[in-house]
């Protein structure tokens, strides 16, 4: 894909998302961020309300850009946040905002955009996926099966829409310095007295202490950027510190147990 082109990026009010539309834009593309509460526009790109749990609110964002710019070249869709605690402790309400946010909030967006590109015969979906979604992170598991679920949906959806001119692809951030350490909720049952508690809290100050030495968020935009100046995409690409790289890597060739065994280590469990 070369030259100037429509971008629609979600959850950009902050980390990653305005990360991407400050150097989209700042690269001559014309960029539409996203966000529940927006903001008057900044650095150059238009910011526009999308609720992503909600299918009227994400249809009136796309169709704004439509009605505007006629087209839409690339989606990046990273809106998202982290839901942490213990699995039994963790609320099917809970559970459910998180999945419905992470993965429904994807799907809503790939489905209001995918029939305009499909009529242009072409377009890039770049859906913000997670290191998370390839190890299952403790205290981290609807997080994670949030992430998992999208790694999924980003593998059949870019084999169902390629003969169409769409190309689908997957990035999986490592620990990133973002908002996301400090807005992340935590399940309401995990109180004083639950059995999880230590190991909550030990496991949880390790992964917020990682997050906040992580990488820069703009190291993600320039990779987004790298995406859209290619003629082909692969499939996946993990963006981050090497270490957390290649633990994630490991797991394809390590024992499970051996594995496993490792990453409760690393987490004090």
């Amino acid at each position: 894909m070369s030259g100037s082109k429509v971008v629609l990026v979600t959850g950009a009010s902050s980390g990653i998302g305005r990360a991407c539309a400050e150097l989209l834009s700042s690269q001559g593309h014309t960029v539409y961020g996203t966000s529940r509460k927006p903001s008057p526009p900044s650095a150059g790109h238009r910011m526009l309300e999308m609720d992503v749990t909600r299918d009227d609110s994400v249809l009136r964002a796309v169709a704004t850009v439509l009605e505007e710019q006629g087209h839409i070249d690339v989606v990046v869709n990273n809106a998202g946040y982290a839901l942490a605690g213990p699995i039994e402790e963790t609320s099917l309400e809970e559970a459910r905002h998180q999945l419905d946010t992470n993965f429904f909030g994807v799907l809503r967006v790939c489905k209001a955009v995918l029939p305009s590109m499909r009529a242009r015969g072409s377009g890039l979906i770049v859906n913000v996926s997670s290191l998370g979604g390839v190890v299952g992170l403790p205290f981290q598991g609807l997080y994670s099966a949030s992430k998992f679920a999208l790694e999924g949906l980003t593998e059949s959806l870019r084999q169902e829409v390629a003969s169409f001119g769409i190309q689908v692809t997957s990035l999986q951030p490592g620990d990133v310095r973002t908002p996301i350490t400090e807005n992340r909720v935590r399940a309401l049952q995990c109180g004083p007295d639950s059995p999880y508690r230590g190991a909550f809290e030990t496991a949880l100050g390790i992964i917020e202490k990682e997050e906040r030495a992580g990488a820069a968020p703009e190291l993600v935009a320039r990779q987004v950027l790298s995406l859209m100046e290619r003629k082909q995409v692969g499939v996946r690409y993990a963006v981050g510190h090497l270490s957390q790289r290649m633990l994630a890597s490991t797991k394809t060739f390590l024992p499970a147990r051996l594995f496993e065994r490792i990453l409760m280590s690393y987490y004090g469990l």
